[in-house]
């Protein structure tokens, strides 16, 4: 099966879904969708036992595109990506490139990460005045601990493949050339275990992280909305397209 976006096909027990959107897999709400709807039917599916979510450009995900000046509603986004949070079935994420912003958040939506020794990573928001999405609010802090979650959040700075595996942002790290047959051995090594104790296993795990991911995404919906008018989200988003220092503005009152 193949759409404008998104490849999708199965090899036994493993399905797979491919980010396919020239040139750094910017979504939308159709995209995320998209993928919900797969994982869901890879739910339904008594032949699959996982998932992966891997793409075919220069990068995993690029998050949001903001380029055009666009300022989309975020929520239905939102809303498609928990839809992911709420699968039976582990989903594994496999990065190479960049997985910024939303992107990020997309990545963390898996159960697992496998990276390639030119991934990194980056949730940008406070560098075009945003804050973040997507979840990160939720997932990141489970991830690698609130500390380190201010540390990525606050800065907005780069991690690169080492540090995410140091700091456990992803769980397996392999040569570019070896990505594709580290991600088969992890996944044959999944698909081995009896299916309904991994998900009897996944869904203790995940207990109530269906709710939890809501509340965030409605809270950074909220701060979201409000800096989307903000001249500074405008002057974030051009310097960022422009590759120079954003000039913000200063808090009301400040001396500038």
């Amino acid at each position: 099966m193949s759409g404008d976006a998104l490849t999708f096909r199965t090899d036994g027990p493993v399905a797979t879904i491919t980010l396919s959107r020239p040139p750094h897999n910017f979504f939308d709400v159709a995209m995320i969708t998209q993928i919900a709807d797969l994982i869901e039917a890879c739910d339904r599916d008594p032949g699959v036992r996982l998932c992966l979510l891997t793409s075919d450009q220069k990068n995993f995900c690029a998050g949001a595109d903001f380029s055009g000046g666009n300022r989309p509603d975020p929520m239905p986004i939102y809303q498609a990506a928990a839809r992911l949070i709420d699968r039976r079935k582990p989903l594994v994420a496999v990065v190479h490139g960049a997985a910024i912003g939303g992107g990020l958040g997309l990545a963390l939506a898996a159960d697992f990460r496998i990276g390639a020794s030119d991934c990194w990573f980056q949730g940008n928001f406070v560098r075009i005045a945003l804050s973040p999405g997507f979840g990160l609010s939720y997932t990141l802090p489970r991830l690698v601990g609130a500390q380190r979650a201010r540390d990525l959040l606050l800065t907005g700075r780069r991690v690169d493949a080492q540090e995410a595996l140091d700091i456990g942002l992803i769980d397996r790290l392999a040569p570019r050339e070896g990505l594709h047959e580290a991600t088969g051995a992890f996944a044959a090594e999944l698909a081995e275990n009896a299916p309904a104790a991994m998900v009897a296993t996944r869904t203790l795990l995940s207990k109530d992280a269906g709710r939890d991911f809501r509340a965030a995404v409605e809270a950074e919906l909220a701060h979201q909305r409000l800096l989307f008018a903000s001249p500074d989200f405008a002057e974030g988003v051009a310097a960022s397209r422009e590759r120079r220092t954003p000039h913000f503005s200063a808090f009301p009152g400040e001396p500038q």
